[in-house]
């Protein structure tokens, strides 16, 4: 019968007797060695928990020296030390400017990275819907249809409503500022010129980017998350054609239906607010707005409107094929489209804006 190992302190340091197992280890409290030495020459047996328990105590003492071990015995505990999980880096501290800068190059990489992909979709995107036109049977109209009702038809009421309470907004606002001034009438030219060039089309596309691009993010990905892409292209289809293609023509055909659908409710939310706070009576509004506004004006907020959709499309099409096989990587990548799409969408209509203002229009 084997004796179970016992810890005796020494001189210098700590020795250790008896048969070292994994009920032996159970019983034994972890010991401070006091020197340099952990001498095992008196160990009879030892197995996987007593090399890693010789370990732990090795490191306690700063890296104390073990003595005594058979090679069997030293090959263990060699193996043992190479399978243990690495320890954990210490956070670096947040007062620390080399991992700061270091963070920050990371982040730029991740960023130029993203946006090198996101090009490589766009190309693969375009030239898919190029080859439509020498192959236009390639196109799927059923999944076309169903998605314009989704991202169009289904988006009326809210989109309609927003773009109302902006143009109820903006008479106000507008009224409350300009009556200072003896220039009431003038809130026609604000809230036409507001809602036709800027407002209608923004955020349309900001809704359709939570909306639909979510959506979209949420469906490619769930299908990810199940193979289902990876069985379309088992049988031969590209997914591109398949998944990415409707969704982005749905958009941009929708996007700028929608849009005249936001004008056309901001311009009446105006003119009843108008009405109501100036006593500016809808003849008068239709007069002024047909006389004073430039028809360039709803053409610059229609002109942004494919551009919008493109964009809408192809983030959240890309962010669900990038999704992994877990829900975690689901809902991070639909919130990562969403914020990417919209904050696309005020850049792209920033830079239009300095267009058309250096153009002239």
């Amino acid at each position: 019968m084997t004796t179970a190992a016992r810890l005796t302190a020494t001189d210098d340091g700590l020795r250790v007797a008896g048969a070292l197992t994994i009920d032996a280890v159970a019983a034994l409290a972890p010991a401070a060695v006091a020197g340099a030495v952990i001498d095992v020459t008196d160990m009879t047996h030892m197995d996987t928990a007593g090399a890693w328990f010789l370990i732990d105590l090795q490191d306690r003492a700063g890296g104390a020296q073990i003595v005594g071990a058979t090679p069997v015995q030293t090959q263990l505990i060699e193996t043992v030390r190479a399978n243990l999980a690495p320890a954990d880096a210490a956070p670096p501290s947040p007062d620390d400017l080399t991992a700061r800068v270091s963070d920050f190059g990371k982040r730029v990489a991740t960023a130029g990275q993203t946006a090198k992909e996101l090009l490589s979709f766009l190309g693969q995107v375009v030239a898919a819907i190029a080859g439509l036109l020498w192959r236009p049977r390639r196109l799927r109209l059923t999944s076309l249809v169903h998605q314009c009702q989704q991202v169009g038809l289904n988006a009326v009421p809210i989109v309609a409503l927003m773009a109302f309470l902006i143009g109820v907004v903006l008479a106000f606002q507008g009224s409350a500022q300009l009556r200072q001034f003896g220039a009431e009438v003038f809130v026609v030219d604000l809230i036409s010129i507001s809602v036709l060039r800027e407002l209608g089309i923004l955020l349309t596309a900001i809704i359709v980017a939570g909306r639909s691009g979510s959506a979209f993010t949420a469906a490619i990905g769930s299908m990810k998350m199940r193979e289902e892409i990876d069985a379309l292209r088992t049988l031969g289809l590209d997914p591109i054609d398949v998944l990415v293609v409707p969704r982005v023509l749905a958009l941009m055909l929708m996007l700028p239906a929608l849009g005249f659908v936001a004008d056309l409710s901001g311009l009446i939310g105006g003119a009843m607010m108008s009405w109501i706070d100036l006593g500016v009576s809808p003849a008068v509004f239709q007069a002024r707005l047909l006389s004073n506004t430039d028809v360039w004006h709803f053409g610059v907020g229609m002109i942004k409107a494919p551009f919008f959709a493109l964009i809408i499309g192809i983030i959240g099409c890309y962010e669900g094929m990038s999704v992994g096989g877990d829900a975690e990587s689901l809902g991070r990548l639909t919130s990562t489209s969403v914020v990417l799409s919209i904050f696309m969408v005020i850049v792209m209509d920033a830079l239009f804006s300095i267009f058309f203002a250096t153009v002239g229009i």
